[in-house]
């Protein structure tokens, strides 16, 4: 009983808000709205004229969601005749660039001012953006070692005396591994940075990692 009540309200409420009724008419246009009995709707042709009996349900469930009548428009088919109203020229005109076939410019082109790809900012970890943190180093192979004496010291600075290297623009140094075997024994090698297999190599042949500062060249870790 209680259901087919709460059913029979909310019928009448569909049906109430699907019409509209004039209110608060003047005194004369009241007394003609009255003889008349003037009842309009508020949707499109389609809505008034559709099927909503099945709108009408107690819950909404997958198979009885649809969409509103007259929500979905059936696509414009152009180029049907000039009478269609997208004959013709389909609404691209009759000149012009974008009235020709074909894609008329590039994808990202916005008539010569700078595109809008180029006017974003770029972030880090993108290879030119700003903030981009990535340390160039000089790279210095293990097989300019090689000269070395036994038990002494070399860095940059040594190996560039020594004629075992050239100058570099870079002012910090990695040591890394060369084509060449590493045969120096026991030397203490200086550096801003060493890789894995460098310092592994250094370190089976007796010798000694120091790392050293980026800004004073001081020794930070020694290994």
């Amino acid at each position: 009983m209680v259901r087919t009540l709460i059913l029979a309200a909310v019928i009448s409420a569909a049906a109430a808000f699907s019409s509209f009724t004039p209110r608060n008419l003047p005194s004369h246009a009241t007394s003609r709205s009255s003889s008349s009995n003037l009842s309009m709707k508020i949707y499109d042709w389609k809505r008034r004229t559709a099927d909503e009996s099945a709108i009408h349900v107690e819950e909404f469930t997958f198979d009885n969601l649809r969409s509103a009548p007259g929500s979905r428009k059936r696509k414009s088919r152009k180029g049907r005749g000039i009478s269609a109203g997208q004959g013709a020229t389909c609404g691209f005109g009759m000149r012009g660039q974008k009235s020709r076939a074909g894609r008329p410019t590039r994808p990202g082109f916005e008539g010569g001012q700078q595109p809008l790809y180029r006017r974003l900012p770029k972030y880090p970890g993108q290879p030119t953006g700003p903030g981009h943190e990535k340390t160039i180093f000089n790279l210095i192979k293990l097989d300019e070692l090689n000269g070395a004496a036994e038990g002494s010291t070399v860095n940059f600075d040594s190996l560039l005396e020594a004629g075992s290297i050239t100058k570099a623009k870079q002012s910090i140094h990695k040591v890394v591994v060369g084509r060449e075997d590493f045969t120096a024994k026991g030397v203490t090698v200086q550096a801003h940075a060493f890789t894995k297999a460098a310092r592994e190599a250094i370190e089976g042949a007796g010798g000694k990692c120091e790392v050293l500062s980026k800004t004073t060249n001081a020794v930070l870790v020694e290994a």
